[in-house]
């Protein structure tokens, strides 16, 4: 006798079945089998999570007073969990999906998954059934975005409904098996005291940073992966005055600030006959055409380069974008070679004069061994007998390192004043210049 006939045999007794773990899944695979054949999945998946969980509940139940089978009420409602992440959800990352102090989610394969808690990385037992599980999960992800993943094309970039960065690669070139990578997205995004304090940064680098947005100061955020860039990008972005006209232009919308005359762009990848792709400097060129007080790049990493500076040399003030590099001097490398990228017949004399007249500060951040992510230098692009270079004005100045690992150190001014000081007089900002030169680094 199968499980299903023996569960139908049991109508007259009220006999409840203490299933163990490994009858739950029977359960989870038989009712979820049930729900694709006899329900509309594709309705159930556009309503909102709570009338999905209940509509899910009420079918699931409905099927097991149909089969009068009487199941413990914790273990149906695990059933109806476990059916919910599978057909609708994320599966095994679900539960790590909600868990708001997890900031990163890393699965190497089926068996192998990590998370970063407070910047520290560390093994959870959660587990994939096999590879194809993986893959599942993958496609369920990149389904409603109109994305493909398969051999020809095994890499892809996609967003989850609450804003989260997903990457997935599989074979043949992940070498153990399908791969995630979630960078999760917060639902209250950070405020500038927060990072504060977190100890990102001083309250006079900060102040200083609201100083420079308010006065139309334009920023490059410089940084390494996993250092923090899009998230200071947001929150000095949120500094911005209203009375403005933004556009932001991203390769996935990440940035996420309330603002009322707001224009979100975003990066179109080719579809599956190779057409229709829309790439960050079709954004940037575009924007210009929208009548913008301000542009926000979410990370310039080719051609756009020399269209953003374009941009910030051609009246578009207080504008900002980050880029990849591990430090100020580094930054200006990267721009420098990805204007050359562009194309356009410009000198190395003629590309760095656009530097000085668009980027006015480069902010470096970067994650420390302790997990902590740090403002490392607020620096001035300046230019002296024709050499152009960034000129501290804030630093990081590391003095230990403790028996825990956690690192010591104090943010202090160079005692250098920036000459976007001056702006900060003619936009009337009350900004107090001794926090430039009070406990100098020396």
């Amino acid at each position: 006798m199968s499980w299903v006939e023996k569960a139908a045999s049991q109508r007259p007794t009220k006999t409840q079945w203490n299933v163990g773990q490994s009858q739950v899944d029977v359960w989870v695979r038989h009712y979820k089998n049930r729900l694709i054949k006899e329900a509309n999945l594709e309705n159930i998946t556009t309503m909102n999570p709570v009338e999905r969980k209940k509509t899910i509940e009420r079918l699931v139940k409905q099927m097991i007073n149909e089969e009068k089978v009487i199941i413990p009420n914790d273990q149906t409602e695990e059933i109806v969990q476990q059916i919910i992440n599978e057909s609708v959800g994320y599966g095994p990352l679900e539960e790590l999906l909600r868990d708001e102090s997890i900031t990163e989610i890393m699965v190497n394969g089926p068996h192998e998954v990590f998370i970063e808690r407070s910047g520290k990385l560390e093994e959870t037992n959660v587990k994939f059934k096999d590879d194809e599980h993986v893959r599942h999960i993958i496609d369920r992800i990149i389904a409603p975005l109109g994305r493909r993943i398969d051999e020809s094309s095994p890499m892809v970039d996609a967003r989850l409904q609450d804003g989260s960065r997903v990457n997935a690669v599989i074979p043949p070139i992940s070498l153990d098996g399908a791969s995630i990578s979630v960078r999760k997205f917060k639902k209250d995004p950070f405020k500038l005291q927060d990072l504060q304090s977190f100890g990102s940064f001083s309250s006079d680098m900060g102040e200083f940073l609201q100083a420079a947005v308010k006065a139309k100061t334009n920023i490059l955020v410089s940084g390494g992966t996993g250092s923090g860039k899009t998230t200071l990008l947001n929150v000095l972005s949120d500094s911005i005055p209203y009375g403005e006209r933004i556009v932001t232009i991203e390769d996935m919308a990440e940035l996420r600030f309330s603002y009322d005359n707001l224009v979100r762009l975003e990066a179109r990848p080719p579809n599956m006959e190779g057409k229709g792709e829309i790439t960050i400097r079709h954004l940037v060129k575009n924007a210009l055409r929208m009548r913008p007080d301000r542009i926000i790049v979410g990370e310039v990493r080719g051609s756009e380069a020399i269209d953003m500076l374009q941009a910030m040399n051609t009246g578009h003030e207080g504008s900002l974008t980050t880029v990849h590099a591990n430090s100020p001097k580094d930054a200006l490398g990267r721009l420098e070679a990805m204007v050359i990228m562009s194309g356009l017949p410009l000198t190395v004399d003629v590309v760095r004069g656009y530097f000085v007249g668009a980027l006015d500060l480069i902010v470096q951040t970067s994650r420390f061994s302790d997990g902590k992510r740090r403002i490392v230098n607020i620096a001035e692009l300046v230019e002296e007998d024709g050499e152009i270079f960034a000129k501290d004005i804030f630093k990081f100045n590391r003095t230990a390192t403790k028996a825990d690992g956690t690192i010591e150190g104090e943010f202090v001014p160079t005692g250098y004043i920036p000459n976007v000081y001056k702006r900060f007089v003619s936009y009337g900002i009350n900004f107090d210049k001794s926090i430039l030169t009070e406990g100098v680094l020396t």
